[in-house]
């Protein structure tokens, strides 16, 4: 797929955002977004699940993120989140997805956590 069809002014494929860097609000690396999860029914993304934490990869925490807390900077090439890396640490997280329910009481605490108002 050309360059072209993974990016334009106001769209971009899921495969150049996952990977991208995430910075908090002192711009130091707080992560990268390992997955997005889109909404079946309306086709928006709802959430970046951001992970964070361990080395290489290894030993990661996975954070969800509700999508509208992220502001894409184009001067640190990633995304921008308004909390720092101490209240990211007592954000609702997984170490291991097949631990991780999406209902809908844990994506109203992930909403709550950040101050998302519930769809």
């Amino acid at each position: 797929m050309a360059m072209e069809d993974r990016e334009t002014a106001s769209l971009i494929g899921s495969d150049k955002v996952e990977g991208t860097d995430v910075y908090g609000p002192d711009g130091q690396k707080a992560g990268y977004i390992e997955r997005v999860m889109i909404d079946k029914v309306s086709g928006k993304v709802s959430y970046a699940v951001l992970s964070f934490g361990g080395v290489f990869g290894i030993g990661d925490d996975h954070y969800p993120l509700p999508w509208q807390t992220l502001k894409y900077d184009t001067n640190l090439g990633g995304y921008v989140i308004g909390v720092t890396q101490d209240q990211l640490r007592g954000a609702p997280k997984y170490a291991d997805e097949s631990n991780w329910n999406w209902d809908a009481q844990t994506r109203r605490s992930v909403d709550d956590y950040y101050g998302v108002p519930v769809a």
